[in-house]
């Protein structure tokens, strides 16, 4: 079950503030990042696999920067999943 408790949960980076629940578009972002795949804008509004997956072409301009912030943010402070 999705843990309300997480929606809370946020990271700052390059001076802003961005919801990084498990889903999130930051969280996704940074989730491609560490698992080497490419830039593909997108993520679960009820946590990760859960109900619909949200494409970029229906995200908002604040989804989209904080989709892109996560995979910077993974490249700069986050490792790469090593096979």
């Amino acid at each position: 079950m999705f843990d309300l408790m997480e929606m809370d949960k946020t990271i700052e980076f390059r001076g802003e503030s961005f919801p990084a629940w498990h889903g999130s578009p930051f969280d996704r972002g940074s989730a491609d990042s560490s698992y080497s795949r490419p830039q593909d804008p997108h993520y679960w509004p009820k946590g990760t696999y859960r109900g619909e997956r949200v494409e970029s072409a229906d995200m908002t301009m604040a989804e989209l920067r904080a989709y892109f912030a996560g995979y910077e943010y993974n490249e700069q402070f986050g490792g790469k999943k090593e096979w």
